[in-house]
């Protein structure tokens, strides 16, 4: 079984005057530890020796309030360097390091206890410090260790348990049990058992003294199981349970002596001194009566020196320790309880009557201590309850029921309140020490009215408090009242619950400033109610919950509470999974409401911890509180954009796929005023059909334009039918004179002619110039996005509206052009673009980016002339100079009236007479 290891320090790297490492060997309440140098460098290291090998299965540190190590790594060892210099670092093994908290929490006011759990085998462990956290209080940047604690197996024993092990297996298949149920979960019970009394927190608080007691109490409580004394294992349970109190309360005796005297206040020092000792001594002779212990166990630490690290357990480390007499050499079962059933029932407690003898004359072991009632009695002189859990014993279930039934209706009809239980009043006791038994009792009723009452009473009494109450007095009652509180904030009653609100509202509003207490009451009562106020906003009433979420909500806005930015940060932590919807719900809508109070602005919340509770609050299975953290998050975005989008994936296709962050999106674009989604495919539906609209309308305008042409052409054949011979011979005359010009009939000069470059060519038929759009016409390019051939005037307005990709691109403010929307950010942001000017004063070229002058002329001359863009792969061709057109038939006059429109609608060449449009599309086949 595992048990506290003895050690001793072998060796450490310095320590502070008066804090050596050797006051870790001792563990009791008054102890200091051990302190590193004042500005030591780090790591410090301490060796320790324990005191046989063994295997190691828990560490326990202890650390300073506010001299704490960042970290502290452990290192074991089966024997120990002769010199401790680095390179003999091999000879330790490492076993991991634990990190410890800073303690800005507790305001450095707490100690940390860190227990690790851990299976190593060696005879040697050495500790080592890191860097300490920062504090101001650690002004010198120490480290310090309050204690350590040991808890192992003797390693020379493992062939032992193998034996054991086999044996009980053995056992197993024979159906033998050997073992009594009553020892499941003893010490005997379970070979990997860790009994409390050797945890560290047991010495660190227990007067030593009652810590040897309560031992060796513990050891006969296993020998009676053992030998199925259940009956007086009970009694020393009990008994064991109530010197642990006892043993507390002298350690917090010692260490205000021990204040006392640093302070040079010898006059406390002395009264404590005899307050220990009158307690101390009443305790002993109750349990002399009793005979649970003899005199020899007793002694005084100058008789029966400590060994708070001995082993007992261990086979080879015996302490010198003189082994008491068993009960059954002194008294038998029969006798020990003779006592107690020939006596009633008000004199069977251990008596520490009110008669408080002297130091001097203490009251002889042999006479029995006076009868007195113990309500009568102030709590610290009050008997243990170890014998009413006697008394059990000797009646019987039957008429224990009769008897408590008969005391629960006479209080009834008396309409008083049941007296406290034993367990009720051990974790009172401090209430009790100040409010009295009678006002717990009733808070503990099981009658509502009762535990109304009593809060009411209570309230009474705190409000009625006078001014020049003494401070402690006055922070005891309020730890008391806090106790109190927190016990009926959990009452399912009505009017209960309403009456503990009620005295809390008046504990921090009135009687904390009326006292002048300060912050640090304020800041208790907060923590200690706050918690348990946020678990009743779950609750299945829906009268309470509305009850509990105004009471926080109020008393969050109170200016004392205000100032502590202590429920900000409770509303704030992640909700858990497994938490009721009304919990969840409850906790979103306070955290809302006090947010639109309370601001992001030094009042608790911050943008950092209220985003990542939403964010978190985004993936909880129910669907109101997604809702409700969507609204939150919208809430936040109005006051602190930038920041609340530092806590969100960008808005990408991908991130709309998910229907909570399009809502989101949508949201801030909706504060923003920018048009959502659907507001801006609305728009572009719009503008398609505004589009098409004004296309028909150009295609009909150009056929009106066509008949008139039409009817023109008829005109001005008829005049000219008398002067066709003559033309016709002129015509021959010049075909002789002129063999290589080509012939441009003045009623055909659109056959063959390009009428956005002006080329002109035999083979520019319906296919012909079907092929010249789609690869050397320099006026037009191919769209790389949708292969649609469109003029390069007009290249951006079809990436932003007419092309299949339009989605992908944006403009530029700068320069006006189209960019992908992935490059158009930091496209923006580098502003390397050329800054566009207006349409009245330059055009803007896609291909080169560069503004040129204005008008439709200049379009030609940049994408053609010689000294033109310099990105237009079409320049490659060989270009052919257009024969001068008639005045207002050119191809520019042409193209000006389908000027921005696509290739797909052109103008073909009059023939016959005939007049028609075609509609194509330019592809690639």
């Amino acid at each position: 079984m595992p048990h506290k290891i003895g050690f001793v320090v072998v060796s450490s790297s310095g320590h502070e005057d008066g804090f050596s490492a050797r006051e870790l060997m001792i563990h009791a309440p008054t102890v200091s530890g051990w302190r590193s140098p004042r500005f030591c460098q780090f790591p410090q290291e301490i060796v320790l020796q324990m005191v046989e090998r063994c295997r190691i299965r828990k560490l326990q540190l202890l650390a300073h309030q506010y001299m704490i190590p960042s970290k502290v790594e452990f290192y074991i060892s089966e024997s120990l360097p002769e010199y401790f210099t680095p390179y003999q670092a091999e000879r330790f093994r490492r076993l991991g390091y634990v990190s410890l908290c800073d303690n800005e929490k507790t305001g450095c006011k707490a100690r940390e206890l860190k227990s690790v759990y851990v299976d190593a085998v060696g005879q040697f462990l050495k500790l080592i410090f890191h860097q300490n956290h920062v504090n101001k209080y650690n002004v010198y940047n120490q480290v310090a260790l309050v204690a350590v604690n040991i808890i192992g197996d003797p390693a020379d024993f493992g062939d032992e348990t193998n034996i054991t092990s086999r044996e009980k297996l053995i056992d197993h298949y024979l159906g033998h049990n050997t073992e009594d149920p009553a020892l499941e979960g003893t010490c005997s019970g379970k070979s990997d058992y860790i009994s409390p009394l050797d945890d560290l927190a047991f010495d660190m608080y227990q007067d030593p003294e009652v810590a040897q007691i309560i031992r060796r109490l513990d050891e006969r409580k296993r020998e009676a199981v053992q030998k199925e004394r259940y009956d007086y294992a009970k009694k020393l349970k009990q008994a064991i349970a109530d010197l642990q109190k006892v043993g507390e309360r002298l350690g917090r005796y010692e260490v205000e002596k021990r204040c006392a005297v640093e302070k040079e206040d010898y006059d406390l020092a002395k009264e404590k001194k005899q307050q220990m000792e009158r307690f101390r001594s009443r305790v002993y002779e109750q349990l002399q009566l009793h005979e649970l212990v003899d005199a020899e166990l007793m002694r005084r630490p100058l008789d029966l020196p400590l060994q708070p690290l001995a082993c007992p357990s261990s086979p080879h480390h015996q302490p010198p320790m003189r082994s008491l007499p068993q009960p059954e050499e002194r008294v038998t079962e029969n006798r020990l309880a003779d006592p107690f059933l020939q006596e009633k029932p008000s004199s069977h407690c251990l008596d520490m009557s009110s008669q408080r003898p002297t130091v001097d004359q203490p009251p002889p072991a042999t006479d029995p201590p006076p009868k007195t009632h113990p309500e009568s009695l102030p709590y610290d002189e009050r008997p243990l309850p170890v014998t009413r859990k006697l008394l059990g014993a000797a009646v019987s279930e039957a008429e224990r029921r009769d008897v408590l039934g008969d005391e629960a209706r006479r209080a009834d009809a008396a309409g008083e309140p049941e007296p406290l239980t034993e367990k009720a009043l051990r974790e009172a006791s401090s209430a009790v020490d100040v409010l009295g038994e009678a006002l717990v009792a009733g808070a503990y009723s099981k009658t509502w009215s009762h535990r109304e009452d009593a809060l009411l009473t209570l309230h009474k009494q705190l409000a009625d408090t006078p001014v020049g109450t003494p401070k402690e007095d006055l922070k005891s009652m309020l730890r008391a009242a806090v106790f109190l509180v927190r016990r009926a904030i959990r009452d399912i009653v009505t009017p209960v619950f309403q009456a503990s609100l009620k005295l809390l509202k008046m504990i921090i509003t009135q009687y904390i400033p009326k006292h002048k207490l300060g912050r640090l009451e304020t800041a208790h009562c907060v923590e200690r109610t706050i918690p348990v106020l946020l678990t009743r906003t779950g609750d299945s009433s829906a009268r309470l919950r509305v009850m509990a979420s105004n009471f926080i909500q109020e008393i969050a806005l109170f200016k004392e509470v205000k100032s502590l930015q202590v429920i900000p940060s409770y509303l704030v932590q992640p909700l858990k999974a497994n938490s009721s919807t009304h919990l969840a719900m409850s906790q979103m809508a306070l955290l809302a409401r006090l947010l639109r109070d309370l601001g992001t602005e030094g009042a608790g919340f911050t943008v950092d911890s209220v985003m990542r509770f939403s964010v978190q609050a985004l993936e909880h299975r129910v669907r109101e509180v997604r809702e409700a953290a969507i609204g939150m998050i919208l809430d936040l975005y109005a006051q602190h954009r930038a920041l609340v989008l530092e806590y969100l994936p960008p808005d990408d296709s991908a991130t709309r796929r998910n229907v909570l962050y399009k809502m989101i999106f949508e949201g801030f674009a909706k504060i923003d005023g920018r048009p959502t989604d659907a507001e801006m495919r609305a728009q572009k539906r719009a503008a398609a059909e505004e589009a098409e609209k004004r296309k028909k309308e150009e295609i009909k305008a150009l056929q009106g334009q066509l008949a008139a042409l039409k009817e023109m052409q008829a005109g001005v054949q008829e005049k000219e039918s008398e002067a066709t011979k003559a033309k016709n011979q002129d015509t021959q005359e010049r075909k002789v004179a002129r063999p290589n010009a080509p012939e441009i009939p003045d009623n055909h000069y659109l056959d063959n002619l390009c009428i956005f470059c002006g080329e002109r060519s035999e083979s520019f038929t319906e296919e012909g110039l079907d092929l010249h759009y789609w690869k050397h016409c320099l006026m037009l390019t191919r769209c790389e996005h949708c292969r649609q051939v469109v003029e390069i005037s007009s290249l951006t307005e079809h990436l932003l509206t007419e092309c299949d990709q339009k989605d992908g691109f944006g403009r530029c403010y700068r320069c006006s052009e189209a960019v992908s929307k992935e490059e158009l950010p930091r496209h923006v942001k580098t502003r390397d673009c050329n800054p566009a000017k207006s349409e009245k004063l330059a055009n803007r070229c896609p291909l080169c980016h560069e503004n040129f002058s204005p008008g439709e002329e200049a379009w030609k001359a940049h994408l053609m002339g010689p000294a033109g863009c310099t990105m237009n792969l079409r320049r490659t061709h060989v270009l052919h100079k257009t024969p001068v057109l008639p005045p207002g038939k050119g191809p520019a006059a042409t193209r000006a009236g389908t000027s921005g429109s696509k290739v797909g609608s052109k103008i073909p060449t009059l023939k016959g007479g005939l007049s028609k449009i075609s509609s194509r599309t330019y592809t690639k086949r």
